[in-house]
């Protein structure tokens, strides 16, 4: 079995002084926004409708640790009381 080029296909020789081949990603800001805009074409995108329930979902459980720690807060307060005054 023969043993092919184990070069990456993703390099390019470099036309200054040495004959190493830059990787892409040492192109500058040019070549990082080329990368960024490949990488969010295969972004999965949500829907509407899922953002929107994802949305409720968080607005919902904020406002459920909102009320608990409100309790929370409110018994510890009446407990500290309880200790450091002797009566609420």
């Amino acid at each position: 079995m023969a043993l092919t080029s184990m070069s990456n296909t993703n390099q390019e020789p470099s036309k200054g002084r040495s004959s190493l081949p830059i990787p892409k990603s040492k192109r500058g800001f040019k070549g990082f926004f080329n990368e960024v805009g490949r990488e969010m074409k295969k972004v999965s995108w949500p829907t509407r409708a899922e953002t929107n329930r994802l949305t409720a979902v968080v607005l919902v459980v904020c406002a459920g640790l909102v009320v608990l720690f409100t309790a929370l807060s409110v018994v510890f307060d009446m407990l500290v009381g309880l200790l450091t005054k002797g009566s609420p």
